[in-house]
């Protein structure tokens, strides 16, 4: 993607301050959904990877998002190592299920969005404006959607305004067609095997947890729903592949070292490989 500066003249009087709306009008053929109308019917699942499953949960003073690895086209495993969830800005975070190549640059352009917002106003959009702006987006992507190259986010952030440190981390999860809702059971997942993933943490989860138990039971979903799910990728010991976890609370958004990962990993399957001895 071209710098912001080669778009956005600096002598304009008054700057946009939507990055997307400003590609939109100077440069539409870098937009991720501009290539895909209805002119022709593909099938999408079959076409380009697509990607499941991630979850968000949040604790006592922040939110987490995290990601399986695995990326399926069809009946095909396509990658095994891929990234779905990615830092936004300093207080956000957003993950994806869906067509790859898509929802990547729709989350890059979405954190474009949010740094160009902050530059051109000088001051960082709430996060309900945040919400709006990435429900938009997938909105946009409507016609790609209609031919199984659907994007669906899961957005976490850090409240600053609120008081409850119960209530800091909030999640928006967004449906196909922009729809946007708030969850607020403290618990959301999106993807094939989102339905597994929730089963688990329904189990698991209570308010008020601590970041590490947090980021426990957020793994141990993705390891149930990689059980029953084919598109939802386990923990690969032999290859070191494992679930990719950001947070988010008062010192901002940071991923989790994989060596933690790792420790909480192997735990899980040291427990199921006893419970089944």
């Amino acid at each position: 993607m071209r710098n912001s500066d080669d778009f956005f003249p600096l002598d304009l009087p008054h700057p946009h301050s939507s990055f997307s709306e400003y590609l939109r009008r100077s440069a539409p053929e870098l937009l991720p959904w501009n290539d895909f109308g209805m002119r022709h019917r593909v099938d999408g699942k079959k076409l380009a990877p697509h990607g499941t499953t991630i979850v968000a949960v949040s604790y006592r003073g922040g939110v987490l998002l995290a990601g399986d690895r695995r990326g399926t086209m069809g009946n095909l495993l396509a990658l095994r190592d891929m990234e779905k969830v990615f830092i936004t800005d300093t207080y956000s975070a957003a993950g994806f299920a869906g067509t790859v190549g898509l929802a990547i640059e729709m989350i890059r352009l979405f954190a474009v969005e949010l740094e160009h917002y902050e530059k051109i106003e000088g001051i960082a959009l709430t996060f309900a404006g945040k919400a709006n702006k990435l429900s938009k987006m997938v909105r946009d992507n409507l016609p790609a959607a209609m031919q199984d190259m659907a994007v669906v986010p899961l957005l976490v952030g850090y409240d600053l305004d609120a008081t409850d440190p119960e209530r800091v981390g909030r999640i928006i999860s967004v449906d196909v067609v922009g729809g946007r809702t708030e969850e607020r059971f403290g618990y959301a997942a999106v993807g094939s095997g989102s339905l597994f993933a929730k089963s688990a943490l329904k189990k698991t989860y209570s308010r008020g947890i601590d970041e590490d138990r947090a980021i426990r039971v957020a793994v141990e979903s993705l390891f149930d729903a990689s059980e029953d799910d084919t598109a939802t990728g386990g923990p690969d010991l032999v290859r070191g592949i494992y679930p990719t976890v950001i947070v988010v609370d008062a010192e901002g958004a940071r991923q989790i070292p994989e060596e933690r990962l790792v420790d909480i990993t192997r735990e899980l399957v040291a427990e199921r490989s006893a419970e089944n001895d």
